[in-house]
């Protein structure tokens, strides 16, 4: 058979023997490290590490965290033990625009991105006959400014019957209240242009286009009270010129959006973005 593969994942105050105690641990456990990363953080003085291994055969994420215990007391370490390669149950949201939604749908069918969709969640109908087509549950969840509580509290308890690990923000074009983004911390994530904070509102392409830009991104982050201002997992831009009109550039900021979206998700569900205050480390 083959052996079981986990990832682990942790950070803790920066101090000496870190390492020397994970490998020591998975020694004693017959486990054999597959590979490893680790940075330490001048500026924050934490320590962060992802370790992937092979464990003896019948041994579990949750079987592991509890061996490792003790050095987690000892070191203050916030540590987890994920299966590799375990499929995220994921809930996507999506309101007018649906690229994002599209592509996601197609990477997690053709087995390119490791999520398991358990729905697709909307404010509008546009894409339920999409979700059905990839044997999807829709769920149209309207909302207005006087029942916005009500959606939400709609939508949490959708997360929590579905058994959702990760929600997904894809162009979901409703600012989630300060209270979700508390309760769905490190498990939601957003993507947006990166015209932000210069081109607010509706539009933003076109006041790119009236102002000449020359750069067209996207950033995906995690979700938090602060809008668009989450800490950031990925981003990429393109160049642009003068011959593209508006609408071109609408057409390449979608699929800036589609990529970096799906960078995104795949670091995060392969275990590689841990979370530094405002800021990630990514182990890609």
């Amino acid at each position: 058979m083959t052996a079981p593969h986990f990832v682990l994942t942790l950070s803790c105050p920066d101090t000496v023997g870190i390492v020397h105690a994970v490998s020591g641990v998975l020694v004693t456990q017959s486990c054999n490290i597959v590979d490893s990363a680790q940075f330490g953080d001048p500026a924050t003085h934490r320590f962060f590490m992802r370790v992937t291994f092979a464990a003896p055969s019948g041994a579990t994420a949750a079987g592991m965290e509890q061996v490792f215990a003790a050095t987690a007391k000892r070191f203050e370490m916030e540590l987890r033990v994920h299966e590799l390669g375990a499929k995220t149950r994921t809930l996507i949201l999506v309101s007018k625009f649906g690229h994002c939604l599209n592509d996601l749908l197609f990477r997690a069918g053709s087995g390119g991105l490791a999520i398991e969709v358990a729905g697709v969640a909307s404010n509008h109908t546009d894409f339920a006959e999409l979700a059905a087509a990839h044997h999807i549950p829709f769920h149209h969840l309207p909302v207005t400014a006087a029942t916005k509580l009500e959606q939400e509290a709609r939508l949490l308890a959708l997360v929590d019957s579905l058994g959702v690990e990760l929600v997904v923000l894809a162009r979901y074009m409703q600012v989630l209240s300060n209270d979700l983004c508390r309760k769905l911390q490190g498990r939601a994530i957003n993507i947006h242009h990166s015209f932000l904070p210069s081109f607010k509102g509706a539009k933003p392409y076109h006041q790119a286009y009236e102002r000449g830009v020359k750069l067209i991104g996207a950033t995906a982050h995690y979700v938090t009270p602060d809008l668009d201002e989450g800490p950031i997992i990925e981003q990429e831009a393109t160049r642009v010129d003068h011959a593209m009109g508006p609408d071109r550039l609408v057409e390449v900021g979608r699929d800036v959006e589609c990529l970096v979206l799906a960078r995104a998700l795949k670091l995060h569900v392969e275990h590689r973005v841990l979370l530094n205050g405002s800021r990630t480390v990514v182990f890609s």
